[in-house]
């Protein structure tokens, strides 16, 4: 979507870090929320009311603006379907493969393996379209860099740069798209829906999950990292259609 000009040349801007402010135990304890708990609150509440206002406090790849008419249904249903069940093997070979990359840029072990857990049950969600798992983590990579909290200028939220649209549609809150479960849950939803309207092109599926048809950049940006996140079940999806090998 043309509401920034960002490239892949552009450097990503760290996440601000809020100040807390110092409250004696006897005024947590009468809030009812422990310091930590109100400070992440706050946090979120700030980084809706940025994407409300358009204000980016980072600078992703250009967040689609997915108003597509049929998505609202494709997103619904996997809102509304959150259990999804996987192979313990298979996702035990995939968490030991993925942990140590994503290590390098989450330190906190169980914010990993959530996001981890997630990207392969939805990727591998039953009887919906396979989607790379690798392809996701890329996804990421380049709209947020694991940053649950990013906001993009366009407004988009967290992990998969979810437009804050979604939630009133959905009958959600805004700030669950700050939370990992759903926001992979939604932008899986969301590319796999395009990857479909494209018959599995990935290039032309992650120009329009950008909001960027006809362009080249951020999918050469994603197919790159891709590259670096693959793993055993990527293998057989191809990453270029055939007209261009």
């Amino acid at each position: 979507m043309p509401a920034d000009s960002n490239t892949a040349s552009d450097a990503r801007a760290p996440a601000p870090n809020f100040p807390r402010t110092a409250r004696s135990p006897s005024c947590a304890r009468a809030s009812g929320l422990e310091p930590a708990t109100r400070a992440a609150r706050a946090r979120a509440l700030l980084v809706l009311a940025l994407a409300a206002l358009g204000v980016g406090v980072r600078h992703p790849a250009r967040a689609d603006q997915q108003r597509d008419p049929q998505l609202q249904a494709v997103v619904a249903k996997a809102i509304s379907e959150a259990q999804c069940f996987t192979d313990q093997y298979d996702s035990a070979v995939w968490y030991t493969l993925m942990e140590p990359r994503l290590r390098r840029i989450i330190r906190e072990k169980d914010e990993r393996l959530d996001i981890l857990k997630q990207v392969y049950c939805e990727t591998h969600r039953p009887g919906e379209a396979r989607l790379p798992p690798g392809l996701v983590m890329a996804v990421i990579d380049v709209e947020s860099r694991f940053d649950r909290w990013a906001v993009s200028p366009a407004g988009a939220v967290g992990l998969m740069q979810v437009m804050p649209f979604w939630p009133e549609r959905l009958g959600m809150r805004r700030h669950e798209l700050i939370h990992v479960a759903p926001n992979i849950r939604m932008g899986c939803a969301i590319l796999r829906f395009y990857l479909g309207h494209e018959g599995n092109d990935v290039r032309k599926a992650l120009a329009r999950y950008n909001g960027s048809p006809g362009r080249r950049d951020y999918p050469d940006l994603v197919l790159g990292e891709w590259t670096r996140w693959s793993g055993a079940d990527d293998l057989g999806f191809p990453k270029t259609p055939p007209a261009q090998r």
